[in-house]
């Protein structure tokens, strides 16, 4: 009986995905960067991925915009919008590296949003361009290892209107990986869920220089 009570729990505590959830239910947004060339060292080299080839200069780039609840976050939503064309995909791939990533966003979280292909694209650009990323890492000219929370404090110097309570820096064997952002439904920041707001703690994450 205890063993039954300790899982209950522990299933409790995850974070609460909820499939097939009607569009446009959701309290605030996360603003998704990943780190280019950490994704193409763990991942994307083996993929064969265009987002890695060597005449692309990526940096941060658009993982997503994810609608989000205070705790979970609904996904794959029955929405009466029409998917996104080819050409929208496309056209996305200048931030998110390949426009697979961008139908595969659509999917799973803009059909959450209760907005457009277009519309949704259109705002997770507008939010991508809202970011001052700090330049100091695009300098970089060879691998350095540093504490995850030098990453959230450049993030946190170079847009002055932000709280620490507002971002969260995630990391990934070993490797920096993503910097996210809470936002509110027209784009301010807020602070983020409990479920959001937990910080990678390495002292020593791989960081690559961009290619």
């Amino acid at each position: 009986m205890r063993t039954i009570l300790t899982l209950l729990l522990a299933l409790w505590c995850l974070p609460a995905v909820a499939e097939g959830e009607r569009a446009g239910e959701f309290d605030y947004y996360v603003l998704s960067l990943s780190w280019s060339p950490n994704w193409c060292a763990l991942t994307g080299d083996a993929q064969g991925s265009d987002q890695c080839d060597t005449r692309h200069d990526h940096g941060w780039i658009l993982h997503g915009l994810w609608p989000q609840f205070h705790r979970g976050y609904p996904s794959y939503c029955q929405t009466a919008e029409r998917p996104p064309s080819r050409g929208m995909t496309s056209a996305m791939a200048d931030i998110m590296g390949t426009s697979g990533l961008a139908w595969h966003q659509w999917k799973k979280h803009g059909t959450c949003t209760g907005l457009s292909a277009e519309r949704y694209f259109d705002l997770s650009r507008r939010a991508y361009g809202r970011v001052n990323r700090p330049e100091v890492f695009r300098r970089l000219d060879k691998t350095v290892k540093l504490p995850a929370s030098v990453v959230e404090e450049a993030f946190l110097q170079a847009n002055p209107d932000w709280d620490a309570d507002m971002l969260t820096i995630t990391c990934r064997d070993g490797h920096i990986q993503e910097a996210r952002l809470c936002l509110s439904r027209d784009l301010g920041p807020v602070p983020c869920g409990q479920d959001v707001i937990r910080d990678c703690r390495a002292k020593s994450a791989v960081f690559n220089p961009v290619r």
